[in-house]
């Protein structure tokens, strides 16, 4: 059962990266970073509000493991060049330890 969760969120987290890719993304990459941004937002509410089991397996491993990509966000950061591609590691490091924060607060916060 676990597993058919984890496909079941993933089949709706990977076409969400892919359009937003493909909507996004041009020179800089937009829709790597927002996905990334918002599946680590996602992961760190659902850690903070402490769900577990098949809500975890379904949301969190399926849904943002298919949503967020760090090989791509690898292979852009490369592409990028020295001085493009440090700025995008930075931004989006920084940006999705950030998220990841915030939605751990907010979930603690709420009752």
């Amino acid at each position: 059962m676990t597993a058919l969760l984890v496909a079941a969120g993933a089949a709706v987290g990977a076409p969400l990266r892919f359009l937003a890719g493909h909507f996004l993304d041009r020179r800089l990459h937009w829709g790597t970073l927002a996905v990334n941004l918002a599946g680590s937002f996602v992961l760190g509410a659902l850690v903070g509000g402490a769900v577990e089991g098949n809500a975890f397996a379904l949301l969190g491993t399926g849904f943002c493991g298919g949503l967020t990509t760090y090989s791509a966000f690898a292979v852009q950061s490369v592409r990028g060049g020295p001085r493009q591609g440090t700025a995008y590691v930075v931004v989006s490091v920084a940006g999705c330890l950030l998220m990841a924060t915030l939605g751990h607060l907010l979930a603690n916060a709420l009752p």
